[in-house]
C-alpha cells in the first residue's frame, strides 16, 4: 500500500515526463473509459513494465495526456465498491487472473485522479486480454510483436524470494513472541525431537526450519517471524495483512492492518471474523442444532494459502473483506498451475 503524499510525488514525476513511456498512459476519462480499452491497456502496460524490468506500470485518468500535462478529474467508477469489483472484472479475461495490484484515488485541488497500479507480466509469462497479448507501439496499442513475446516467454524461472537472506537483518529483528511460538509449533508437528529443541539456540532452530543459513536471516524470516518495525529489511516489498469490515450495501465500518510477524497476526485477523453460530430445530426435538457460519480450518487454510502464495515483491496487501453474507480473501501474484480451471479439469496437483 502506497501512502498518499508519495502517491502525489510519483505522480508529479511523471507528469513531468516529456513523453509517455511504453509502461505509462494518461487519459482524460472525465466520465467513463471503456472496460474493453482498460483490459488491453492492462495487458499492453503489464507486458511492457516487464519488457522495461519493472515491478509494475501505471495508467493514469483525470489527467491530459500531452505535456505540460494538468489534473482535470475524472468521474470514472467514482465508489470504493465499483473500483472493487473492476477488479474482479479484469480479472476474468486475463491470463491467470492477474488483476491491478491497485487502484487509488486522489483527491486533489484540480480534481479526482485514478491512478491503476498494473503488475508486470510474470517473469516467462506474457499477459492476455481476452485471449490475445499486447503491448506498446510508441503511444499505441497494438498486438505484441513475436520477438517480445519469445523474450517474455524464454525468460528464466523466477527465483525464489523468500528465501533469499537480508544481509543486515539478525534474530533481534525478530519478535520473541514469534519464535516462542513457532518453536512451540515445531515441537507439536516434531514431537520425537522435543528434547532436543529446547537445546537449539535460536539460530540454530530458525536453521531447522529453513529461514535461516549459515547465519543469515531469509526474507521469510522476516514476514513470518519478524517484528513490524523490521519490515523496512526487505523493502521496497511490502508485507500486510488488512481486515475490512463492510455492510449489506458495502460501506466500510471498520479495517485493521497487520505487518509482521504473519505468524500471529494471521490469528489476530482471524480472531476479527465474526464467525456467527446459527441454530436450528431440525426434525420432532427441541434441542437446536448449532452450525458456524464458517468452517475455522477453511478460513485458516484459506488466509495461509493467501500469505504462502503472495509476490511480496508487488508491494500489495493481503486482504480479508468480511460482509454479512461472504468472506473475500484476496492477494497479488499468479496462480503457479496456471489456471483454476486446469487444476478442476485434471484432478491432479501439478508436477511441478
Amino acid at each position: 500500500m502506497i501512502e498518499q503524499e508519495e502517491l502525489i510525488r510519483i505522480l508529479n514525476e511523471m507528469m513531468a515526463l516529456p513523453t509517455e513511456t511504453e509502461w505509462l498512459e494518461f487519459k482524460e476519462a472525465k466520465a467513463q473509459f471503456d472496460l474493453e480499452n482498460l483490459g488491453r491497456y492492462f495487458s499492453a502496460l503489464s507486458n511492457e513494465a516487464n519488457l522495461k524490468g519493472l515491478r509494475y506500470g501505471w495508467l493514469i485518468l483525470g489527467v491530459t495526456d500531452k505535456p505540460p500535462r494538468k489534473v482535470v478529474g475524472t468521474a470514472y467508477k467514482n465508489t470504493r465498491t465499483s473500483l472493487e469489483k473492476l477488479k474482479a472484472q479484469i480479472a476474468q479475461h486475463t491470463t491467470n487472473r492477474i488483476s491491478f495490484i491497485e487502484i487509488y484515488e486522489l483527491m486533489l485541488p484540480n480534481g479526482r485522479v485514478l491512478m491503476f497500479q498494473i503488475p508486470a507480466a510474470p517473469l516467462g509469462l506474457p499477459v492476455e486480454w481476452k485471449g490475445s497479448l499486447y503491448g506498446r507501439i510508441g503511444e499505441n496499442i497494438g498486438l505484441l510483436n513475436q520477438q517480445e513475446i519469445d523474450q517474455i516467454r524464454n525468460q528464466p524461472r523466477r527465483r525464489d524470494w523468500s528465501a533469499e537472506y537480508c544481509p543486515e537483518a539478525r534474530v533481534e529483528d525478530l519478535d520473541p513472541e514469534a519464535l516462542a511460538r513457532a518453536r512451540q509449533e515445531f515441537k507439536i508437528k516434531n514431537f520425537r525431537l522435543v528434547a532436543e529443541v529446547d537445546n537449539w539456540d535460536d539460530m540454530l532452530f530458525l536453521s531447522k526450519l529453513r529461514l535461516a543459513y549459515q547465519g543469515k536471516i531469509t526474507r521469510a524470516a522476516i514476514v513470518l517471524l519478524g517484528r513490524e518495525e523490521a519490515q523496512h529489511f526487505i523493502s521496497p516489498a511490502q508485507a500486510w495483512l488488512t481486515w475490512v469490515l463492510r455492510d449489506e450495501h458495502g460501506i466500510e465500518k471498520d479495517y485493521r492492518h497487520f505487518g509482521p510477524p504473519f505468524l500471529l497476526n494471521s490469528d489476530r485477523v482471524f480472531e476479527l471474523i465474526r464467525n456467527l453460530t446459527y441454530r436450528y430445530l431440525p426434525g420432532n426435538t427441541l434441542f437446536p442444532t448449532e452450525i458456524l457460519q464458517y468452517e475455522e480450518y477453511v478460513l485458516r487454510e484459506t488466509l495461509h494459502n493467501c500469505i504462502a502464495h503472495q509476490d511480496y515483491q508487488l508491494s500489495g496487501r493481503i486482504n480479508v473483506v468480511e460482509t454479512p453474507d461472504y468472506l473475500l480473501f484476496t492477494n497479488v501474484g499468479t496462480f503457479l498451475p496456471g489456471s483454476v480451471e486446469a487444476v478442476i479439469t485434471r484432478d491432479a496437483p501439478p508436477e511441478s
